[in-house]
């Protein structure tokens, strides 16, 4: 139903003003010519359901979680219903899918509704599933319960982390099948974001040769997300800088929870710096440096230990597009600067997850010999780090915590002897040590298995169909580096069943 008149008139019978008033807001990315996108009306779904609101988001609208359960709450953010003088659109752009250009891609399934005032400033609103646009290269526009509730649960549990993602503020799902490798139910999660411009959106007109539509586009990312660089005779080379810092601090976030995105296309990079688009993501369990949680990927251009070359190739690939208004010398100056802030972040993180503050001159070292241990030992990644804080300087009382997640028990007293030795140099007492390391490595991540049980759940595979589970997991997951006793066995490593639990890029 690409052909929905925007003019259709607004069903004012029900009561719809307060919605009206805490999110009517004029749309910025809708400020830019028709070049850049599509208006067009999301396509109904029929007889939605709630099955999930975010409150924390909801307040920073300025919205309540009574709200949320309101008939017009439902119809909007399931794209039945518009907002009087909305401009609903699909945005266009490109970009290198697994390192091959394609010229024209496009928001295929998702449609922004507009912007709203909230506590943090505007937030773009997008519904993800909301039907077919022009970019939707002949598929149904539409995404399933399934995926719908990985990019909810896992957005918000970025967000938990204090790792820059878009977030989640609803899902809604409905009885209409869609087809993938099987027959799903639809749904629609409603994502938020300053913006969803993306590396891609810079590449399409440059490969156009539309090197005025790229100026345009820098222009307004600019003036609406990065002022500080605005008004100088070098603003977009100041520009670029910034988007180099972000993504190469982005990478090493990512790796330091371990995370991997598993699609790092550059149609799937933020020019802001967030992470952007949640498909088949995966945390990392078993330690693995080649880890690969696409099983898409057979190449492993994406695996874990690729993720910061591929942001570099990325940034590469958006420097590019950006030739019309930088010297190709000061790209490649610029460009430079990306791995020496990737490495400095990547070390800082990984040194406070040990513990370590004070500098030594064989840390790098320590670091590398760590990561390989773990490897040898496939250690759980996440909890070997949680349980790091319970090691002592002078003693070995509190080394089980480590030694019982690992089979070889010599290697583990081996890493230990060492890791003791390099905490002897650390001037702070065992319990501020441990406090700060609790304070950046998770208790609680999004594995697999977590999100799987909420989607069985959710679709009612053992009986009626229950959204209880993903609730009680944004709960969790909003507060990762707490103990929450309660909660204990969400920390837990993944059960037998799970071992075969694979991510696609349908996912």
């Amino acid at each position: 139903m690409l052909d929905t008149p925007l003019n259709q008139p607004i069903d004012t019978s029900l009561p719809f003003a307060s919605l009206e008033a805490a999110l009517a807001q004029p749309s910025r990315f809708a400020s830019l010519p028709p070049a850049f996108y599509t208006k067009l009306r999301p396509t109904p779904l029929p007889e939605p359901h709630l099955i999930a609101a975010n409150p924390l988001l909801l307040a920073d609208l300025g919205l309540s979680p009574m709200d949320a359960t309101r008939t017009e709450f439902i119809d909007l953010f399931v794209g039945n219903r518009v907002l009087s003088g909305a401009e609903p659109l699909a945005a266009i752009y490109a970009g290198h899918q697994f390192g091959v250009f394609v010229q024209q891609l496009g928001d295929g399934r998702a449609i922004s509704l507009g912007d709203a005032p909230s506590t943090h400033g505007p937030l773009e609103l997008q519904l993800k599933g909301a039907g077919p646009t022009p970019y939707s290269r002949r598929a149904d526009g539409r995404a399933v319960l399934r995926s719908s509730i990985r990019e909810y649960l896992c957005s918000e549990a970025m967000h938990g982390l204090g790792i820059p993602t878009t977030r989640a503020l609803a899902l809604i799902g409905a009885d209409q099948p869609v087809i993938r490798e099987t027959v799903e139910s639809a749904a629609v999660v409603t994502r938020v974001a300053p913006s969803f411009v993306r590396f891609g959106s810079f590449e399409l007109f440059y490969h156009r040769r539309q090197y005025d539509e790229v100026k345009r586009l820098a222009d307004f990312v600019i003036a609406q997300f990065f002022p500080q660089c605005a008004g100088f005779s070098d603003q977009y080379e100041r520009w670029f800088a910034e988007v180099i810092r972000r993504t190469a601090r982005l990478m090493a976030q990512w790796q330091s929870v371990g995370f991997c995105h598993g699609v790092m296309n550059t149609d799937n990079m933020s020019i802001l710096g967030l992470t952007l688009d949640y498909g088949p993501f995966g945390f990392m369990e078993a330690f693995d440096p080649s880890h690969i949680c696409n099983h898409t990927d057979e190449g492993g251009r994406y695996a874990y230990n690729m993720q910061p070359r591929i942001g570099l190739w990325n940034l590469y690939a958006l420097g590019q597009a950006l030739v019309p208004l930088i010297e190709a010398e000061t790209l490649e100056t610029l460009l430079q600067a990306y791995q020496p802030i990737a490495e400095e972040a990547h070390d800082s993180l990984f040194l406070g997850k040990l513990g370590l503050v004070t500098e030594q001159v064989d840390d790098e070292d320590f670091l590398q010999a760590t990561f390989a241990f773990m490897a040898a030992q496939r250690i759980d990644f996440t909890l070997f780090f949680r349980n790091l804080s319970r090691v002592r300087k002078g003693d070995a009382s509190g080394d089980a915590a480590i030694r019982d997640l690992i089979l070889d028990r010599a290697a583990a007293d081996a890493w230990l002897a060492t890791y003791r030795t390099r905490l002897a140099a650390e001037t702070r007492d065992d319990a501020t040590r441990a406090a700060a390391m609790n304070a950046v490595n998770p208790k609680y991540v999004l594995r697999n298995y977590l999100a799987e049980t909420a989607i069985s759940q959710a679709r009612g595979d053992q009986g009626p169909a229950d959204f209880s589970e993903i609730e009680r997991l944004r709960v969790l997951l909003a507060n990762p580096f707490d103990e929450q006793p309660e909660m204990e066995r969400y920390a837990a490593p993944p059960p037998e069943w799970a071992n075969g639990l694979e991510v696609s890029c349908s996912s």
